[in-house]
């Protein structure tokens, strides 16, 4: 999703774009032999940039790259110059309930019945509607999109990595009065640009940082979850213009 916004921001800064185990072109290790969790996902984002020698940086996330990056954030206050968050939840309110009622029954009960029914997620219809959901004009959405990611979904074992993926989600809105006080207290620079007519994460979570945070900036667009792939110079220019001023030199 973010094969646009590189090269727009990559003028003017140093952009890494790392895809998460399972997804993109990382490696899909066999669920059963590897652990598709938040925590554990996070601790590799925090490997990975030491690893590459990032000791500072702002953050762009977007839907489960938002509760990783919340999870890099708190426990490294001080590497953080900045966040974008892009349809990326830290909030009750932002949660829909029609979305989330089945997953929710997965959580509270994995059983092989409740993970049987998230296979409907996982359809050639599911994936394209994540990206044509809530956009004016589907016309302008490139079938690229999900077509790319039903080939990596395909990948032996990758579904059951997903369905993994799925349930831990659960572990996430236990975690948001942590983030929320993380907000409160070191009042990191943000710019929060999301897709009105997200099915997943509604607009009231994007209105919701503004609770805890004084100097955030908020754009809404009227599109859906991805709303780079129709809104993405708008998108670019409040990122250029948000790094330019809101935050520190240090990741340059």
């Amino acid at each position: 999703m973010f094969r646009n916004l590189i090269p727009r921001l990559a003028v003017r800064y140093h952009v890494v774009a790392p895809d998460y185990p399972g997804y993109g072109q990382s490696a899909s290790p066999d669920h059963g032999d590897f652990h598709y969790t938040y925590d554990h996902f996070a601790a590799i984002m925090d490997e990975f940039t030491q690893k590459l020698g990032i000791a500072r940086y702002a953050m762009y996330v977007h839907d489960i790259g938002a509760p990783i990056g919340f999870r890099l954030a708190t426990a490294h206050p001080e590497r953080v110059t900045g966040i974008v968050v892009q349809n990326g939840n830290a909030y009750e309110e932002g949660l829909s309930g029609t979305f989330w009622a089945p997953v929710e029954a997965y959580w509270a009960d994995p059983s092989p019945g409740n993970r049987a029914r998230l296979q409907g997620a996982l359809t050639p219809k599911a994936y394209a509607s994540q990206y044509l959901t809530g956009v004016r004009d589907p016309s302008v959405i490139s079938p690229d999109t999900w077509t790319s990611d039903l080939a990596n979904l395909n990948r032996p074992g990758n579904r059951e990595a997903q369905l993994d993926h799925f349930l831990d989600y659960r572990t996430n809105p236990p975690l948001y009065p942590q983030w929320q006080a993380y907000f409160r207290q070191y009042q990191p620079p943000m710019l929060v640009v999301w897709g009105k007519n997200d099915a997943a994460f509604t607009v009231r979570g994007a209105e919701a940082y503004k609770k805890d945070l004084k100097s955030v900036e908020v754009h809404l667009f009227d599109t859906g979850h991805f709303a780079l792939e129709d809104h993405g110079d708008e998108i670019a220019a409040l990122v250029l213009r948000f790094l330019d001023t809101q935050t520190t030199s240090a990741h340059r």
